[in-house]
């Protein structure tokens, strides 16, 4: 495949149903090296029952709990409950995740959250749509349950945050900000994991389009957190970092569209001091208001220096997406399953 698995009309099917029905549905997946990951910091009221169930979910796969300098029994917890623990001092989900992906060697990364809002079930499904649709990504989208599955914020927040995303790099992803989903073994080792808090999702969706990486979703129920569990998201803040990455993402990887639409608006601002200036003189023949026409054709040559600079950075930046490219092809793709 070459392209996201996706409907005819790109709606998305009922939860646990995947795009391909046979190819989401059969096979054995002992054949596989199945790592679930799981990134958490003071969830000691969910870990044990999270780690549990999706041992029972994909029995042929190793449970990893990475704890981020939590202040109760996560790791215990995590480790009476079969998982092995580790450790990640440097605080925040981008460091966690960089630091499960360098370590651990796996066919298959599933990555989910801690707090037990998302379903186990349907991990085996998303196992096998990855493996027999030969896909490097397969997303969670989140089918909340319930009124309070989303605080205050964070739905709206989500989908102007997807928005952006789809307008700029692509419209294959319904749910960007998921913290449910399964890599392929070359994603992982070529992903390059920059982001240091939950900006890493927007990090995940624009490395997959960005290298043009097959990639699929699955709905899947999203619950209500537990009581006594409490979201480690900041709408507001969290939110701002987020569209900050997004920004930056534009900057490094769409350059000549960064640099343009800074050139447009300098060049926007010439013309609004400069049209009565010109006016002026076509009138009278004289320049009034001289440092505001200094001012007016500094702009302009402001605006076509960021558009030059937007052109050669994104000579610069063809050149790193060919590097990146062939890096994420060295890595062997994985086989489907019987």
């Amino acid at each position: 495949m070459s392209g996201p698995a996706l409907l005819m009309d790109g709606a998305l099917p009922p939860p646990g149903q995947a795009y391909d029905e046979a190819a989401g549905r059969k096979g054995s997946l002992a054949g596989l090296r199945i790592a679930v990951l799981i990134p958490c910091r003071d969830e000691a009221v969910t870990i044990g029952n999270v780690v549990s169930d999706f041992r029972h979910a994909l029995p042929e796969a190793r449970i990893y709990v990475y704890d981020n300098n939590s202040m109760d029994d996560t790791a215990v917890l995590a480790a009476q409950a079969g998982a092995t623990v580790r450790h990640e001092r440097r605080q925040g989900k981008g460091h966690v995740v960089r630091r499960m992906f360098a370590d651990i060697e796996a066919d298959v990364y599933v990555l989910v959250d801690g707090d037990g809002t998302y379903d186990p079930v349907d991990a085996p499904t998303m196992v096998r749509l990855l493996a027999n649709q030969q896909l490097d990504m397969v997303t969670g989208a989140r089918v909340d349950t319930s009124r309070g599955s989303y605080r205050r914020g964070h739905r709206l927040g989500n989908r102007v945050l997807t928005g952006i995303v789809r307008n700029i790099f692509g419209d294959f992803t319904s749910d960007m900000l998921s913290g449910y989903r399964v890599f392929s073994r070359r994603f992982v080792k070529s992903f390059p994991a920059l982001s240091v808090g939950f900006e890493t999702e927007t990090e995940f969706t624009v490395h997959a389009l960005e290298l043009g990486m097959p990639v699929g979703e699955l709905r899947t129920r999203y619950q209500e957190r537990q009581q006594g569990s409490a979201s480690k998201l900041h709408t507001y803040r969290d939110g701002i970092r987020i569209l900050r990455t997004i920004l930056n993402l534009v900057k490094e990887e769409r350059p000549l569209l960064f640099f343009s639409c800074i050139g447009a608006v300098l060049v926007l601002i010439a013309v609004g001091l400069g049209l009565p200036l010109v006016s002026f003189f076509l009138k009278t023949g004289r320049v009034p208001r001289l440092p505001t026409a200094v001012l007016s054709v500094t702009f302009v040559i402001l605006g076509w220096l960021s558009f030059f600079c937007g052109l050669i950075l994104d000579s610069l930046a063809r050149g790193r997406k060919e590097t990146k490219r062939i890096a994420y092809l060295s890595l062997r793709a994985i086989s489907p399953i019987s």
